[in-house]
């Protein structure tokens, strides 16, 4: 339930302005407003509070800017969480900063400390606050085309040089910015993000609270052409579409082919990394990560909650199991059992590879025996 509360800033213990704040249960510190976050401060007594934290020592300190603690600054806020870093809070020149609660301290500490049960995941919390206020956008720019037979939910976001085509249907909360392309009948979800440049071809589905990043492409068409006896080609229409379900999010420049017929699908909560390609009728299951640069040929099936290093290459028609770890750079040529760590290309079992790497790094030296051994040979021979 949304409620409204009203807070006072403070800058050198004295209020410079009031504002009006929705409040969620589950962000019911969000005190961050919908002015410029980066001309806002906040006190060490209201991100504590923010926290659920204990502030020691000056609870007025103000803080208008996130910072590392190795790389603090006066009015930055920054966090402890790694005891590799330990020996920064001493020196740090951070204004306030947020440790554990059971932190030991060694030494005198000289900034304003506000201590949390957990540092990491309270800083990443501000974060998404900060980020969320940040990306704070509303109504639709004059200079935006929308087709009159286009549907635009309540609470929308449209920039500038955005189009959007007929039939098309954008959910309540989206962000579209400027110069996304929406073709005819797509149909987006709530809360969907597109960032600057994105592309959507006709009949591409997605779902809700999507994330895709500048200039990724959805929708385009598959790889798709038939050798021809005189060896030219002839290509083969793809009219099927991309589906893209909620939670998702897709890196820049990131490209998904539409299918031949049926549909390419990406499924719930998968995370995919900047430069991926993912061809034709491919499908990847839930909550699945894929790094940069990773290709996957067309038609290929990989399970869910697998991890897929940087610039893994898929063959086509294969199938990938669920749970599966992938290694950077391997080759995957064939089916992949559920359960498997694999790297290498062609991509072999991860343990059986780094065992046989002992040896590719000795294969100079190895070479350099046996030519001397058949020279031995060959004198004993004489």
């Amino acid at each position: 339930m949304r409620t409204i509360t009203v807070f006072r800033l403070i800058t050198n213990s004295t209020p410079f302005c009031k504002f009006a704040l929705p409040f969620t249960n589950s962000l019911k510190t969000s005190y961050l407003c919908k002015q410029k976050i980066n001309n806002m401060e906040f006190s060490a007594e209201q991100i504590a509070q923010m926290l659920n934290g204990r502030v020691e020592g000056n609870k007025n300190t103000v803080v208008s800017k996130l910072c590392k603690i190795e790389e603090g600054e006066e009015g930055g806020l920054s966090f402890l969480a790694n005891p590799k870093y330990n020996h920064y809070l001493y020196s740090t020149k951070a204004s306030i900063v947020i440790i554990n609660e059971d932190f030991e301290q060694e030494e005198e500490i000289k900034t304003t400390v506000i201590r949390v049960k957990d540092a990491y995941s309270c800083f990443a919390k501000l974060l998404e606050i900060y980020n969320q206020y940040r990306l704070n956008k509303s109504g639709i720019s004059s200079l935006a085309f929308i087709d009159k037979q286009a549907e635009i939910a309540e609470d929308v976001y449209i920039g500038e040089f955005a189009v959007i085509g007929k039939g098309a249907k954008i959910g309540k909360g989206a962000k579209i910015y400027p110069h996304v392309y929406i073709g005819d009948d797509v149909k987006i979800g709530e809360n969907v993000t597109l960032f600057a440049g994105v592309r959507i071809y006709h009949d591409t589905i997605i779902g809700n609270n999507c994330i895709l990043h500048s200039g990724a492409v959805l929708g385009a068409d598959g790889f798709g052409f038939a050798p021809l006896p005189d060896g030219t080609f002839k290509k083969i229409a793809q009219i099927g579409n991309v589906i893209i379900e909620d939670d998702v999010e897709i890196g820049a420049n990131a490209t998904i082919d539409r299918a031949t017929m049926g549909s390419t699908k990406v499924m719930k909560g998968t995370k995919i990394d900047n430069l991926c390609q993912l061809g034709h009728n491919v499908i990847v299951g839930q909550s699945t990560a894929m790094a940069a640069q990773t290709g996957v040929a067309g038609s290929t099936k990989i399970g869910s909650n697998c991890f897929i290093g940087g610039q893994v290459g898929f063959a086509g028609h294969i199938k990938v199991g669920d749970r599966c770890s992938i290694g950077a750079q391997a080759g995957i040529i064939s089916d992949v059992k559920d359960e498997v760590r694999i790297i290498g290309s062609p991509a072999i079992d991860a343990k059986a590879y780094m065992k046989s790497y002992v040896y590719f790094r000795k294969l100079e030296q190895m070479k350099n025996k046996i030519d001397n051994l058949e020279k031995r040979l060959a004198e004993l021979e004489k």
